[in-house]
């Protein structure tokens, strides 16, 4: 391999054209310098085990793309350039260690590209992605046609990188991570702030100092720096021609008066004591506004009038992944940020808090292990904005994990803190879930990490897209919710979450709602109080309605007949038959469910069933459409009622019988009775299993000797055999194990194959 030094690398890459080939070229600062190198008229090739939206775009503009790194892809390459994520034992690299072709790392290659033009290349461990693409726009706008090269997708510029011919200045975001800092020449640089962080490859931070020490060396003409930052005050003040800025009122460029107003600060610019005016900032945050005034002094002594400066950081956006904005409505609003360092997170919290939205949500994943366990001190004390936080676990780049530290070493040190609102998750998978169940209207949503988790944030997104549709579709006196856990809604007490969670309060909600459900292909389920049901630990994924309240609720007595609402518990219809002398239904005092339920499942106690009291029924279609039909035209069977199998119940007449008061209260309590003595007091979805015709299922069980068997915190009632109960904390993973091992005992050693009464919904966790 050919060593840098014997290359002239500025010549061979702004002189001259070759063949280069690049070794991760999917990754957001390699995909730049293929930028750079396709514009100047190079050969360019690249490898990487993805693709991205990035890689599509360059292979438009002439990249030929390799799926994986192979080194006869890159066999004609005249030099190589490598990522620094990229493991020595790489094939390309490999081979061109064997055949002595010139390997440069990105950052080698970005500053001999810089070589070229007037360099200015901006530093810090925080906001320097920001600082360099307004940086860029500003220089743009003022008409000095800068070429750029920053870390991240930026709207308004069009792309992460650009060569531009007409211009003699080149901006570029320096990255301090690997110490290759040291690589660049620049005539300016901008220095935002300097502490412990890439603790990975920097031994502390007087090593970091080190390599920030010989960047402003290496700086030819003037090194702007934040003063209000320490460490940055004491490496560059001493600098000749050094120019301050930021709000102490001595810098030379101050910022002053700062308003934030929702998404825009407002503020004031002060030049050595002489104000130049106003400015607004489109972006939120005083850290934003500290570093704007830099690009303010940077700009002004290039030459750029400050009414010019003023009407560009007016038009600024961020960049991708910087205080991104990735859903907004007049209830939520969701936002999207880089920020894995803690002094990032508090910068990116306040400005969240500054918006003035109810709440703000977070949803954080930390990034690589060594950072997790350098500054998890720091981690605790730094979500103090954020009213509930849900940590992931770590995002690990490239590191091998370091036992003892996980997500919950940062959620256990904020809560060692005392926040009161944070909870770990470990399945990255379930955040959105976590978060999207706490939502209200007027909340504010937050992303933070480096990693992934900006994918939980758009999943959550997209169904809150849907969400408030629903929202529209059955009025805001309905109820909708997000991952709405079903273990609060069934009597058994299990069950993950559904994906959108409605409760309708009038069939004409209810109706319309199943008609748009149709047109969207939403699966669609109903629950009533979730008696006689298992939902599995995955949840139901698509609309889960629980009609209630308003005409749901509803029970009116007319004669001998009793209208209920398929809301309205079965008890209450009893109670509502003793309050009218109605008797015949005292049975009903005995069933935990609703009158949907009841319906559904035919339910039955005391010898009695649902259907021998029913009258009428009337339903929704799968249109939405309304039918009442009568009991001599409905087909019923034990434990099952075909007609709701693709057709919802809105309500049921029921006829009592004129009865004495004190025969009414005394089959109540009958019923009452037999229930306290013969079903356990603990959670339970009722009976488990159909009777079989030899045997009734509580008994087989019993006669198997499988009363208090368990798995998990699910076990047999010992009060009766047909139950299994949750002693707290089971799964519908531990109850669905429990139900199989029922039913292979009762297969080998009776020969009976027991069916489940209790209905089994949703997908496996």
């Amino acid at each position: 391999m050919k060593l840098v030094s014997e290359v002239d690398l500025p010549k061979l890459l702004t002189g001259e054209r070759h063949r280069i080939h690049l070794i991760g070229v999917a990754g957001s600062g390699m995909s730049g310098i293929a930028a750079l190198l396709l514009e100047l008229g190079h050969n360019v090739s690249g490898s990487d085990k993805v693709s991205t939206l990035e890689t599509d775009r360059l292979q438009r503009l002439g990249l030929r793309f390799f799926p994986q790194h192979r080194a006869e892809d890159a066999s004609d390459a005249d030099l190589i350039v490598v990522s620094s994520a990229i493991k020595i034992d790489n094939p390309i690299l490999v081979s061109a260690r064997d055949s002595s072709k010139p390997v440069v790392r990105r950052a080698e290659a970005l500053a001999a590209v810089m070589r070229g033009k007037r360099g200015v290349v901006i530093a810090g461990m925080h906001g320097k992605t920001t600082t360099s693409a307004m940086t860029a726009h500003v220089l743009r706008e003022g008409g000095l046609h800068p070429s750029h090269y920053v870390g991240a997708e930026i709207p308004i510029l069009g792309t992460n990188a650009h060569w531009d011919s007409r211009g003699e200045y080149f901006v570029a975001e320096g990255d301090e991570s690997d110490g290759t800092l040291r690589c660049f020449h620049p005539e300016h640089c901008l220095i935002l702030n300097i502490e412990e962080e890439h603790l990975d490859f920097h031994v502390d931070l007087e090593a970091i100092e080190k390599v920030f020490a010989q960047l402003i060396e290496q700086t030819s003409e003037t090194v702007f720096y934040n003063v209000d930052d320490a460490n940055t005050a004491r490496l560059c003040a001493k600098h000749k021609g050094a120019i301050s800025f930021g709000f102490f009122e001595k810098a030379d460029y101050r910022g002053a008066d700062v308003e934030l107003r929702d998404f825009a600060s407002v503020f004031c610019v002060y030049r050595r004591g002489q104000q130049l005016g106003e400015a607004i900032l489109n972006v939120p945050g005083q850290h934003n506004v500290q570093n704007a005034v830099g690009v303010i002094a940077l700009a002004t002594e290039l030459g750029i009038p400050f009414e010019k400066i003023a009407a560009s950081l007016r038009k600024f956006e961020h960049a991708r992944r910087r205080f991104e904005i990735k859903y907004q409505s007049d209830r939520f609003l969701l936002v999207d940020d880089y920020a894995h360092h803690p002094t990032e997170i508090r910068a990116t919290l306040k400005a969240a808090k500054s918006t003035g939205r109810k709440r703000v949500l977070t949803m954080f994943q930390a990034h690589r292990y060594s950072r997790t366990k350098a500054l998890r001190k720091e981690f605790g004390r730094a979500f103090d904005d954020a009213d509930r936080v849900v940590v992931t676990d770590v995002y690990p780049a490239n590191e091998a994990p370091i036992p003892g530290i996980s997500g919950k070493t940062i959620a256990d040190e904020i809560a060692t803190h005392g926040h009161r609102g944070v909870s770990y998750q470990p399945r990255l998978e379930w955040v959105h879930r976590d978060v999207g169940n706490m939502l209200d209207f007027g909340d504010l949503v937050l992303s933070l990490g480096a990693g992934n988790i900006h994918e939980q944030l758009s999943v959550l997104a997209a169904d809150l897209v849907i969400a408030e549709r629903l929202i529209g579709i059955v009025g805001e006196e309905a109820d909708v919710r997000l991952y709405e856990p079903l273990s609060k809604h069934t009597t058994l007490r299990v069950g993950g979450p559904a994906q959108f969670w409605v409760e309708p309060r009038n069939e004409n909600a209810f109706a319309e709602l199943i008609r748009s459900c149709r047109r969207e292909s939403l699966p669609l389920f109903v629950i009533g109080r979730g008696s006689n049901l298992l939902v599995r630990d995955g949840g139901i994924r698509g609309v889960v309605v629980h009609p209630c309240g308003g005409d749901f609720d509803r029970i009116e007595v007319n004669g001998n007949e009793i209208i209920a609402g398929v809301g309205a518990k079965l008890k209450e219809v009893a109670y509502a038959g003793k309050a009218a002398g109605l008797g015949g239904l005292e049975w009903m005092e005995g069933i935990p469910g609703a009158v949907g339920g009841g319906l559904r499942m035919n339910a039955g106690a005391m010898g009695a069933q649902t259907f021998e009291n029913i009258v009428r029924v009337r339903y929704l279609d799968a249109n939405g459409e309304a039918h009442t039909k009568t009991c001599d035209e409905l087909e019923v069977h034990y434990r099952n009622f075909p007609l709701l199998e693709n057709n919802f119940a809105v309500s049921a007449v029921f006829r009592g019988q004129p009865a004495p008061t004190e025969e009414i209260v005394r089959k109540l309590e009958a019923s009452q009775e037999k229930r306290r003595t013969s079903q356990p007091a603990a959670k339970s979805a009722g009976c488990i299993f159909k009777n079989p015709n030899s045997c009734p299922a509580g008994k087989l069980v019993d006669e198997l000797g499988l009363k208090n068997s368990r798995v998990g915190k699910a076990r047999v009632s010992e009060v009766h055999g047909n139950f299994i109960v949750n002693d707290g904390g089971a799964t519908a993973a531990d109850m669905l194990e429990l139900i199989e091992r029922i039913k292979s005992v009762a297969r080998a050693k009776r020969g009976i194959e027991l069916e489940t009464e209790v209905q089994v919904v949703g997908e496996m966790a």
